[in-house]
């Protein structure tokens, strides 16, 4: 889709096997009990020890891992019997306040404080130009702070600082981290965009939104 050696790296510098961890969060990870993701500061300790045994400043992963942990939240049941657990971007864990830079020039789409627990706290989406190709990236989970000053169609240059990983208290409920997604077609959504899919919907899901891992990590 993108030239990757254009890309500005969204966390500042490129993310390798020297500075970052691949966390498993999926079902298949049998450490990871409701006990633990059930509580934050449990959840938290669960990633820093993980970050801290390996020596590494990042944790990353993600992209379509079936998940548990969104069991716990009614925000993810789009109907009686359908469960949203197919996660649809990356997430990259670190310490709350590590900044995120724009990728690529482009203008803000909109931006929102998405409440309640589980959700994405204060989001970000930007709309990126690639020679005539439209696109969008989204930022979730990051600090209030970051869309008080924001307003749509503001120019966001490429490398420009963008937002910051949020706390727990202002993210949603989350251990701190960004939500990075790529998205082809916003489909009318405005400051939000779903993050988590149903099995139902994966195969649409996976045509809008490609894996966005190019943009953060060099194997």
């Amino acid at each position: 889709m993108i030239d990757t050696m254009n890309i500005f790296p969204i966390m500042g510098s490129w993310l390798d096997a020297s500075n970052t961890l691949h966390l498993n969060l999926s079902n298949t990870n049998k450490e990871l009990v409701p006990t633990i993701f059930g509580d934050i500061y449990s959840f938290s300790n669960y990633i820093n020890e993980k970050l801290k045994n390996s020596n590494k400043q990042y944790g990353i992963g993600g992209y379509l891992e079936e998940r548990n942990i969104y069991n716990l939240f009614n925000n993810f049941v789009q109907d009686d019997s359908t469960q949203r657990n197919i996660h649809l971007g990356i997430d990259v864990w670190s310490k709350s306040g590590t900044s995120v830079y724009s990728p690529l020039d482009g203008i803000v789409h909109s931006f929102h404080l998405n409440q309640g627990e589980g959700n994405y706290g204060p989001t970000i989406i930007l709309a990126h130009n690639v020679e005539g190709k439209i696109f969008h990236s989204l930022y979730g989970h990051l600090s209030t702070s970051d869309i008080q000053h924001l307003k749509v169609g503001m120019k966001i240059g490429q490398g420009d600082l963008l937002c910051h990983l949020g706390e727990s208290h202002e993210n949603g409920g989350w251990p701190p981290h960004l939500h990075f997604q790529l998205i082809y077609d916003m489909q009318g959504w405005i400051g939000d965009y779903p993050g988590v899919g149903s099995k139902n919907d994966i195969e649409a899901y996976t045509q809008n939104c490609p894996d966005p891992i190019s943009f953060i990590f060099k194997p």
